[in-house]
């Protein structure tokens, strides 16, 4: 089983919001989720993201690979792998 942080869309037409979800790789993007780990909304100004950390770093060191967004979102919250 592969497992992949990555966005799930939320919200309504034109106002989108992502939460972060750790996820098989073949689950399609909106779909089944192994566990939530934070949530990301762009619309407002500046963006908020709130990542769980210590959810994020037990994904990662455990063998989860984070999609190009996420790695970047994990970067600006300060959270290295």
């Amino acid at each position: 089983m592969a497992v992949v942080l990555r966005l799930k869309r939320m919200g309504t037409n034109k106002k989108p919001f992502y939460r972060i979800v750790a996820t098989e790789k073949t689950s399609p993007r909106d779909g089944r989720f192994i566990e939530e780990i934070g949530h990301y909304d762009p619309k407002t100004d500046p963006a908020a993201v709130k990542i769980d950390r210590e959810k994020a770093l037990y994904w990662l060191k455990n063998g989860a690979k984070p999609s190009v967004t996420v790695r970047s979102l994990l970067k600006k919250q300060g959270i290295k792998h």
